[in-house]
Formats: C-alpha cells, sequence, structure tokens
C-alpha cells in the first residue's frame, strides 16, 4: 500500500542516497515514481473497496462499520498520496529553473540564427548587433533571477501565484514588460552605436509617447491588472465568496483552465488576444527596430476589452457554498419517520467541494457541524470515483453524542470555508 511504501521510502533514504525523497528525475526511487506507485495503490485500494473487496470480517457484517472503515483507510492512503505529490512538486520545481534557463538561452540562439539568414545578402548591420547585444542582457538578467528563484520555478517563479498555479494575469503582465524592455535595450544599444546628432535624434524621438502610447497603455493596463486580480482574488477569500485549494504544483495549463482544469473563456481570451497583439508588436519592432512599436489604437482597444472581460471573470467567478436543506437518507425499503442519532442524513446544497479539491485527500477534509459535534464526511468509493461527498450532496451520520432537540447543522468545505446554519430537529 501507498503508506507502507512511504514508510518504506523514508527508511531507505535514511541508509541510503537514492530514498523515496530523492529528487533524481530517471531514478527508479525518486519523487516522481513514488508518487506514481501511490497513486497506483490508492487507485487499487479504492476499486477494491468499491467491489466489495479487501473488508476486515469483523466490520463486513455492518454497513455503516465498513463504511467508517474504508473512509479511514482512504483517507490514510490519501495523506500518503498528498505527501508524494507535494514532494513530487517540490522536486519539479528544484529542476524547473534549469529547464527555463535552457529555454531563454534557446531563444537567443534562435534570435542569432535568424539574424543570421536574414543577413545573408543584405549584410550584417548594427541594428542587428544592438538586437542580439539586448536579447543577451534580457537572458543574463533572466538566468540570475532563475538562480536566485530555483527552488520556486527559476524564471517562472514571479508568474507562479500563491495558490501554487501559474497566473494568468501575472504572464501577460510578464510578457509584455519584457517586451517593452527588450525593445527600450535595442534603442539603447543603437543609441550607444549611432555616430552622428542626427541619428541620435532621430533614436530619441523613436522614444515620444506618441509613437508609442498604444504599447505604453496596453502595458500599463496589464500591469494593473496583474495587481488588481491579486487584490480581488484575496478580499473575495476573506470574504468568504472565494474558495482556494493550493495545487501540488504549477502547470502550462493552468493559464487556461480555472482551478478545477476545466477550460476558462476569461483566460483563454486574454492569453489569446494578448498574444496575437504581442505577435504584431514584435513584426512591428522589427519592421521598425528605431522607435518604440507603434501598436494601433484599434488592436489596443482590442486588448483594452480583452483585459476589462479577464477582470469581470475574476469578479464573478466563484461563490459560497449554500445548505439548501437536510433530511434523513432513506434506504430502499426503510420507512419514513423523524431523524434520530444514528441515523444518515443528506445534506443537498451547492459548492461543497471546492474547484480543485476532488482528490481523496481534500475531500477527506470536509466535516459536517451537527449542534456541537464535528462529523468528518466519509468517503464512499465507487468505480472511478466517489459517490460521497460530491458538490451538491452530502450524507454522514448523526452521531449519538449529538443531544436530542433542534441543531444546527453547518458544512466546512476543504478550502475551511464554512456554509450558512440549518436547523434540523433531532429525536431520541
Amino acid at each position: 500500500m501507498a503508506v507502507q511504501e512511504a514508510r518504506q521510502g523514508a527508511a531507505t533514504g535514511a541508509e541510503g542516497a537514492h530514498g523515496g525523497g530523492c529528487a533524481c528525475g530517471d531514478c527508479p526511487h525518486g519523487a516522481r515514481e513514488g508518487h506514481r506507485r501511490a497513486v497506483a495503490a490508492f487507485l487499487r485500494a479504492r476499486d477494491g473497496f468499491a467491489a466489495g473487496q479487501g473488508l476486515p470480517a469483523g466490520v463486513a457484517h455492518s454497513a455503516s462499520a465498513s463504511r467508517q472503515w474504508v473512509s479511514a483507510e482512504l483517507t490514510e492512503q490519501a495523506e500518503a498520496v498528498a505527501e508524494r505529490g507535494r514532494a513530487e512538486g517540490e522536486a519539479w520545481l528544484a529542476r524547473l529553473w534549469l529547464r527555463t534557463a535552457c529555454a531563454v538561452w534557446g531563444a537567443v540562439v534562435a534570435l542569432l540564427l535568424a539574424e543570421s539568414l536574414t543577413a545573408v545578402g543584405a549584410g550584417w548591420t548594427g541594428t542587428r548587433t544592438a538586437a542580439l547585444l539586448a536579447a543577451l542582457v534580457v537572458a543574463a538578467a533572466l538566468t540570475a533571477a532563475s538562480w536566485f528563484h530555483r527552488a520556486r520555478g527559476g524564471v517562472l517563479a514571479p508568474v507562479i501565484g500563491e495558490d501554487n498555479r501559474m497566473s494568468t494575469s501575472r504572464t501577460v503582465a510578464a510578457c509584455w514588460v519584457l517586451f517593452v524592455v527588450y525593445a527600450v535595450l535595442l534603442l539603447a544599444g543603437r543609441l550607444a552605436a549611432a555616430s552622428d546628432h542626427a541619428a541620435r535624434d532621430a533614436l530619441l524621438s523613436g522614444l515620444d509617447l506618441a509613437r508609442g502610447a498604444g504599447v505604453a497603455t496596453v502595458l500599463a493596463v496589464v500591469c494593473g491588472i496583474a495587481v488588481l486580480v491579486r487584490r480581488v482574488v484575496g478580499l473575495r477569500i476573506i470574504g468568504l465568496r472565494l474558495q482556494k485549494v493550493p495545487a501540488h504544483r504549477p502547470r502550462a495549463a493552468d493559464l487556461l483552465t480555472d482551478d478545477s482544469g476545466r477550460g476558462a473563456f476569461a483566460d483563454i481570451q486574454y492569453v489569446v488576444v494578448s498574444a496575437v497583439a504581442l505577435a504584431f508588436a514584435a513584426v512591428r519592432l522589427a519592421r521598425r527596430p528605431d522607435q518604440l512599436p507603434d501598436l494601433p489604437w484599434g488592436l489596443a482597444v482590442v486588448v483594452l476589452i480583452s483585459a476589462a472581460t479577464y477582470l469581470a471573470g475574476k469578479y464573478a467567478e466563484g461563490g459560497r457554498p449554500v445548505i439548501l436543506s437536510v433530511v434523513r437518507a432513506r434506504e430502499p425499503g426503510d420507512l419514513d419517520g423523524p431523524i434520530r442519532t444514528g441515523d444518515d442524513v443528506e445534506i443537498r446544497g451547492t459548492g461543497f467541494v471546492p474547484p480543485g479539491a476532488h482528490g481523496a485527500d481534500r475531500l477527506s477534509r470536509m466535516v459536517v457541524r451537527i449542534g456541537a459535534v464535528d462529523v468528518r464526511v466519509p468517503l464512499v468509493p465507487v468505480p472511478g470515483g466517489f459517490r460521497n461527498p460530491t458538490d451538491t450532496v452530502l450524507t454522514v451520520p448523526v452521531p449519538a453524542e449529538v443531544e436530542p432537540g433542534s441543531v444546527e447543522v453547518q458544512v466546512v468545505t476543504a478550502a475551511g470555508v464554512a456554509t450558512n446554519r440549518c436547523t434540523v430537529h433531532v429525536t431520541e
């Protein structure tokens, strides 16, 4: 099982250099392999329990006892999987900085090759030299930043959010910042190489606001959006209007999806429109390297509309979990009756499972507060997933410690957000 494997990996790690926490990507005992094995063991156990296999004889006769035992076993194994996942995520981030540095210098090499090919026949010019030197300066700065943030993903560290996901707003803003910095460095290189006053004056006029107003406006807006979105998300979390659970590691797909991994229209259109505008600005810079790219106001307005749509989407997403009703759960053949201690109650509502919290380790953290008693929501496996809990329905037993009478029921989700209270009457 995953728990035994985790313990064996920890023991091996204390004895040798390649234990369960090893970060070697190709090591069979590394973090990636350990996580894969833990996930496979958990899936086998979950599907086996769903088929009624592996139950001890002491609890097999009782549905409630077997459900509680299965939930406890799956919770323990899910915690082992989560621990392996966190270790794998940290090891992946530690390896990522070198890959990002290689990607940066690969872009410099690609620029050198492109300039060399286009220089055939036309000859090498000072503009090509300035462009290459600007790329070298940017690459050196990014490499240095990557080294200092090597434990957090290298170059990608500034665009990874507090929830350990790639931030769409920060990524778009970072791309525009890098582009403008490169354009200014290109002009600075040409200005340093200019030999007469007329050429220098022409280059300085290329920095006039009238020529770069479109790019400057877009840069200001996307940077403002990146700062504002962080503030909006933070306030919505504090105000219990948004549920956030951290991811095990960032993924490139985070730029186009929501926290649950589904494609998000606001994010997709923001990335696509910004990428198109950046490509247009890059072409303009290549054609007119003596000035800031004159991004047409029509295209700039399109980017601003896209940014406003993205911001509106951030305001609209999420919501507080809500209990709509609490009823007695009745098995087929049972008689109707009031809620008594020992009965199962079915809590109906919405938003019980936060986006990105569909893993067993997150589901096992859900709690239902019945009066003064906190009840863990049992995990009920089915082939391929869990029947309980779900985003709209929870089923929990009413423990004997609950005093008869009117009691309040409240759900606390995996994100730590509590729902509204719903009053029910419990009889003896």
